[in-house]
This record gives structure tokens, C-alpha cells and sequence, in this order.
């Protein structure tokens, strides 16, 4: 599953994107806001697709929420994505659904994380 070590979220990340874009703020609110929105649609995806058992429908959510995870710090998320994405294109869904619902309770601290760190950026 997840490092144990991975960070919820990891405010240095974000703060690269800031110094990446010249400092522009509106930008890295826009990208986490964004995927906030987009996480939820995953995480819902995800939990379809595991609970179904259905590895190509895991695929696509998990490698999104991955790869969108760590570009904005949300580390031990982007961890469990890359464990979610390896069982569907295994084909191995024995722990999917453990994972897809571990996924779900990390995803409830990310966004939770992400707010906080958005109420203090603003």
C-alpha cells in the first residue's frame, strides 16, 4: 500500500509551483481548486471501479489522481493512486477495494489539508 512515511500533504510542493510561475498565486489556487473538484470526481471513479471489481475502469481515475496528487503535495494520496493504478493494469484487484476506501479516508484529509492552506495563501 502507502509509505508510512508520505506526508497528507506537503506544503513545500505547492510552494515550488508558486517559485515554477513566477510567484503567481491566482495560478496555485486555480490548480488546487481545480483539484478539488476533479479529485472528488477520481475518488468517486475509483470507488466504482473497485467495488465492481472492474480493473480497466480503475486505470484512468487512479493515474489522474496520482499524477494530480503529487503536483499539488498530497503526497500518501498520490501513493495509494499508484498502488490503485498498478492493481488495474495487473488485473490483481484482490486489495483494490481496501485501497479505493483508504483512498477515500486520505482524500478526506487532503481536502481538509488543501482549505487550510488556501485560507492562509489567500
Amino acid at each position: 500500500m502507502t509509505e508510512p512515511s508520505a506526508p497528507t500533504f506537503d506544503a513545500a510542493v505547492l510552494a515550488a509551483v508558486r517559485d515554477s510561475v513566477d510567484g503567481d498565486e491566482a495560478f496555485v489556487l486555480d490548480l488546487v481548486e481545480t483539484y478539488l473538484a476533479d479529485g472528488a470526481e477520481q475518488i468517486e471513479a475509483i470507488t466504482a471501479a473497485a467495488g465492481a471489481g472492474d480493473a480497466g475502469a480503475l486505470v484512468r481515475p487512479a493515474h489522474s489522481l496520482k499524477s494530480s496528487s503529487f503536483t499539488v503535495g498530497a503526497m500518501r494520496l498520490g501513493e495509494l493512486a499508484r498502488s490503485l493504478e498498478q492493481h488495474g493494469r495487473s488485473g490483481a484487484m484482490d486489495d483494490a477495494a481496501a485501497e479505493a476506501a483508504a483512498s477515500r479516508a486520505e482524500w478526506t484529509a487532503v481536502r481538509a489539508a488543501l482549505r487550510a492552506w488556501m485560507a492562509t495563501a489567500r
